[in-house]
């Protein structure tokens, strides 16, 4: 368990998705492999930085909370990761519910707030996100994220979203089938032809306006992380003559 939170303390410090002392904190109050210790541990630390979050913003500290408030979110995320299997965690679902809801609170307090996405998919919707790197509407590549199996559209904005962002890439990032809030709040479960989802993803960014890679001279890079589907997205990208593949080196 102290092996898993350095890991999520490497992947996210550096890029707004924790901080080394919260995490250590949190670690310290973590009994061995008791995964209620776990979660327990995670979410009161989420619960402090979320109300550090609603402090600073009162007090009119905005930069300070928008922090806390995407720390908190990650780790309310982190609280239910291990939890995940069947049947389904009660405290899995609070938890990834929370996350969404602490990150939306954060998220818009961002300088250039991201566009809360439901893409069509089937006859339901599938939740996502849409960051532009700056407040113009020239074209700009857009880099499409999928995340593993306990990752979250909410992770990838830490993983990979922000450095894209800081090079000038717009950023889609969605839950699919399996995956986050689509799995946890939807029921929506993995499928083997997950090249359908990334193309439904893709024809939805295509066809709505407002997203800038379906403006004339854009283009689309659709990368994963973990298990995300690269081998599927690939499959679905090439017929659209967009380049897929692992995040760029430059990104990760």
């Amino acid at each position: 368990m102290r092996a898993s939170t350095a890991t999520h303390r490497d992947r996210h410090v550096g890029r707004g998705g924790a901080d080394v002392g919260e995490c250590l904190a949190t670690a310290a109050r973590i009994d061995g492999t008791n995964l209620t210790s776990w979660h327990d541990a995670w979410v009161g630390t989420a619960e402090r930085v979320c109300a550090l979050a609603e402090a600073e913003l009162a007090a009119g500290r905005v930069e300070t909370a928008t922090g806390a408030f995407l720390r908190a979110s990650n780790y309310f995320r982190t609280a239910g990761v291990m939890l995940m299997g069947t049947p389904v965690d009660e405290r899995l679902q609070v938890a990834n519910a929370r996350q969404t809801e602490v990150f939306r609170r954060g998220a818009a307090l961002l300088a250039q707030p991201p566009e809360i996405l439901a893409v069509p998919y089937q006859d339901t919707t599938l939740p996502g996100y849409h960051f532009r790197a700056g407040r113009d509407e020239r074209p700009r590549p857009t880099v499409v994220l999928i995340e593993g199996y306990d990752g979250t559209s909410e992770e990838l904005y830490f993983l990979t979203g922000r450095a894209a962002l800081a090079r000038g890439y717009n950023v889609l990032a969605f839950d699919g089938p399996g995956q986050g809030a689509a799995l946890l709040q939807q029921q929506l479960v993995l499928r083997p032809d997950y090249e359908t989802v990334v193309a439904a993803v893709l024809d939805f960014s295509g066809d709505v306006r407002t997203l800038t890679r379906a403006e004339s001279g854009s283009s689309a890079i659709v990368a994963g992380q973990a298990d995300g589907g690269l081998g599927s997205a690939a499959r679905a990208a090439r017929p659209r003559r967009r380049r897929s593949g692992r995040v760029p080196a430059h990104l990760a």
